[in-house]
């Protein structure tokens, strides 16, 4: 089976500070993972890290066939993994269209500084299609809604056909309508042949589809726990990452989480 992501011990210091310790994680090919865990748990230090901004300080990480500190990684291996996050929607042009956006995702860069081919085009329009952004094509970015920008984004990462997809909290600052949709999308991608790995970051257990088979808990920049996900949303699982008690609640699939 082929790994797509591969942590042994890794550990990572940042300014004297032990940000993550020990950890141990296996992703394989067609698996859908979350990362769950509270603000401060380390998710962010953790994503750098797989996307090679961050190197362990112990430790090593192989991602999609590349070793930390022996292969050349940085652009070539960010090329094969998408990352949808609302951050990243401040670095684009607000003039550009939704379908300038979307085609510059076929040369990994922020604006459409190289001429696309009609292949790009057709695809980028396709892609617009099935995440239900082809109304506003041609809108300029900083007309759409928040949640516009987060499909548009979705399809600006499937351009180069990646590998992986990384969606670090695409639900920030979305109301429950948005949201839906945005987790609708997301149920449409996993069903395409060419779905990639996708992994799912969040701390709201509301936003975890039955297509994200397993979950990673991370807690003060440790493993907490991982497995299949229905053995992570449990009330006693996380009553104790929580350190109170919890209840998990379930309606078509779907999980709640109240205070007891």
């Amino acid at each position: 089976m082929t790994t797509i992501i591969e942590l042994n011990q890794v550990s990572l210091k940042r300014n004297g500070q032990w940000i993550l310790q020990n950890i141990n994680w296996h992703i394989n090919k067609h698996e859908n993972w979350v990362l769950y865990g509270l603000n401060g748990a380390g998710k962010t230090a953790l994503l750098n890290m797989l996307c090679a901004y961050y190197f362990p300080t112990e430790g090593s990480v192989k991602v999609l066939d590349k070793v930390f500190g022996r292969d050349y990684l940085a652009e070539k291996l960010r090329q094969k993994i998408g990352l949808v996050s609302s951050k990243l929607q401040q670095k684009f042009y607000p003039s550009d269209s939704a379908f300038e956006i979307v085609l510059s995702g076929a040369f990994a860069s922020i604006g459409l500084y190289e001429k696309p081919t009609e292949k790009m085009r057709e695809k980028a329009i396709g892609l617009l299609e099935e995440l239900h952004c082809l109304p506003y094509a041609d809108r300029a970015y900083e007309t759409l809604s928040q949640g516009e920008r987060q499909r548009v984004l979705i399809a600006r990462a499937l351009m180069a056909d990646p590998e992986l997809l990384i969606l670090d909290e695409p639900t920030t600052g979305l109301d429950f309508l948005a949201r839906e949709q945005l987790l609708d999308a997301l149920s449409q991608i996993t069903k395409r042949s060419t779905s990639p790995t996708l992994l799912y970051v969040t701390h709201h257990v509301e936003e975890i589809l039955p297509v994200f088979t397993h979950t990673l808990l991370l807690k003060k920049g440790q493993v907490f726990d991982s497995g299949h996900t229905l053995d992570m949303l449990s009330n006693e699982k996380l009553s104790e990452l929580f350190e109170c008690n919890v209840a998990i609640t379930w309606e078509n699939n779907r999980a709640t989480l109240r205070k007891n």
